[in-house]
C-alpha cells in the first residue's frame, strides 16, 4: 500500500510514496503547477487506496485537496465521460467547495505490466479569467447594424443629408457637367451611403438637372463597375 510521508502540499520538498511508478511523476506535477502559476492545482492519486487516494498535491488552497482524501471526480467525469480517451479526459468543470468554477484535466497513471495504479489531476481556478473575460465581452459589445434603403429616417436626418447633398453637388447643377462629371458625383455619395436615404435620388436628380431614370442608370453603371 502506498501513501505519502509528508503532509506538506505546497513546498518544494518531495514527500515519500513508497509506489515509485507514482512517485516519478511528482517532478511533473510541481513542474506544471510551476508553469501555470497559483491558480493551478495538480492533485497525484494512489488508486490502490481508492479511499485515502490523494497522495499528493500542488497548489492545493485551489480546491482544498488534502493528502488522504479519496478520489471526487474520478469515475463520474473522468471514467464515464464521452471524452474520456486514451486514457484521459481533458478540460472538463469542476466545482471548487467554495462554489468556484475548476477547469480540469486528469489522465490516468499505469504500471509496467498495464495496471492502473494513479491518476494525475490538473485542476485550474479560471474565476478570475472569466471575469477579465466578462469585462473585455463588455468592453467589445459593439453594435453592428445592417442600414435598410427602405427604412424610414427621422425627419432632421432626411434634413442633414439634403443638405449635405446640397454641399456636394454645389453650383454643379447651374453648369452643365459632362457625363464623367456626374457619375464622379453620383459615386462618391453613393460610396457614403447618402442613396440609403429616401427620396435621396430624386433630390439629386433635380439637383443635376437631370432625370430620376438617369441617375438609376449611372448608379447601375457605377456598381457594375
Amino acid at each position: 500500500m502506498a501513501r505519502a510521508e509528508s503532509q506538506h502540499l505546497s513546498g518544494d520538498t518531495v514527500p515519500r510514496i513508497n509506489n515509485e511508478g507514482l512517485a516519478r511523476y511528482i517532478p511533473i506535477a510541481k513542474m506544471i503547477a510551476k508553469m501555470f502559476g497559483k491558480n493551478c492545482e495538480v492533485v497525484l492519486h494512489d488508486l490502490s487506496i481508492p479511499q485515502n487516494s490523494v497522495v499528493f498535491a500542488v497548489n492545493n488552497h485551489v480546491t482544498g485537496r488534502q493528502i488522504g482524501q479519496p478520489f471526487d471526480h474520478l469515475v463520474k467525469q473522468v471514467l464515464l465521460s464521452k471524452d474520456f480517451s486514451g486514457d484521459y479526459a481533458a478540460n472538463y468543470l469542476s466545482t471548487s467547495v467554495q462554489g468556484r468554477n475548476i477547469k480540469s484535466s486528469t489522465a490516468l497513471i499505469r504500471d509496467s505490466e498495464g495496471s492502473v495504479i494513479g491518476a494525475l489531476c490538473i485542476n485550474y481556478d479560471v474565476e478570475a479569467i472569466e471575469h477579465a473575460k466578462s469585462i473585455l465581452d463588455e468592453f467589445l459589445d459593439i453594435q453592428i447594424e445592417e442600414t435598410q434603403s427602405d427604412f424610414e429616417p427621422f425627419e432632421n436626418v432626411i434634413d442633414i443629408v439634403d443638405d449635405l447633398i446640397t454641399k456636394i453637388i454645389g453650383n454643379a447643377g447651374d453648369l452643365k457637367l459632362k457625363k464623367q462629371d456626374r457619375i464622379a458625383l453620383i459615386r462618391f455619395m453613393d460610396q457614403k451611403g447618402i442613396f440609403q436615404i429616401k427620396g435621396s435620388i430624386e433630390k439629386v436628380a433635380r439637383q443635376l438637372n437631370i432625370s430620376t431614370v438617369t441617375v438609376y442608370s449611372y448608379l447601375d453603371e457605377i456598381r457594375k463597375n
